[in-house]
């Protein structure tokens, strides 16, 4: 698979199998996201790998969350603001899954607050003491986890629901204080069978995103 096609395979998938992920996948995915590029190599992502039970008691616990209309406590604040073009686009996200998924986009909710059914989630911690110019480097990672997962056949979600309750995070996990939870990133084997998983989102076109000056 090359690069290319790798970009072209992976979407975000919002339904998995619950078919476990073999460690030597992981382990494969994991070795080769460590040749992402940091600011002077200073390779600031630290990985929690949520599997079997410990994943399996996070969810319980973050539908206790739900139950309960407990407030999210994001470690990684949101955006105070979007641009107009951002706002627009992500205006279309729900208007686009309806499109492409029919009746299953009404499971939407449920899927985000089951962690998506991942039988794995890579959670991508860094040191509070770094600037937003590490969080670059995070996504960088991600992207490369992202890319190698699709290398191996596995499919992957990047999503903000998976961050929104540290504590739970913090207790299953034994993430130290220092760190600061960014993103969590579902991984697995993408169930065909359900609808949800039809859905691609558009991009933009070359000309709305690149200048060329000579």
């Amino acid at each position: 698979m090359t690069v290319t096609e790798a970009l072209n395979a992976r979407r975000s998938t919002r339904a998995f199998l619950p078919a476990p992920v073999e460690k030597e996948k992981l382990d494969a995915v994991l070795t080769a996201a460590a040749r992402t590029p940091s600011w002077a190599n200073s390779q600031p992502w630290e990985v929690f790998a949520a599997t079997g039970g410990a994943l399996e008691r996070i969810r319980s616990a973050y539908k206790d969350k739900y139950a309960q209309k407990a407030k999210a406590d994001l470690e990684t604040p949101r955006p105070a603001r979007w641009t107009e073009a951002a706002l627009e686009r992500m205006q279309q996200l729900q208007p686009g899954i309806k499109r492409d998924c029919g009746e299953t986009a009404a499971h939407f909710g449920e899927l985000n607050q089951a962690l998506f059914y991942a039988p794995a989630v890579l959670y991508i911690c860094m040191d509070k003491i770094l600037s937003e110019w590490s969080l670059y480097d995070i996504g960088a990672y991600s992207q490369s986890v992202m890319l190698a997962a699709a290398e191996q056949g596995l499919a992957t979600i990047p999503a903000i629901t998976l961050v929104l309750f540290p504590d739970v995070l913090r207790r299953e996990l034994e993430i130290p204080d220092h760190l600061k939870l960014t993103i969590g990133i579902a991984i697995g084997y993408a169930d065909p069978e359900n609808g949800i998983n039809k859905f691609v989102s558009d991009r933009k076109t070359l000309e709305e995103t690149v200048r060329y000056f000579k």
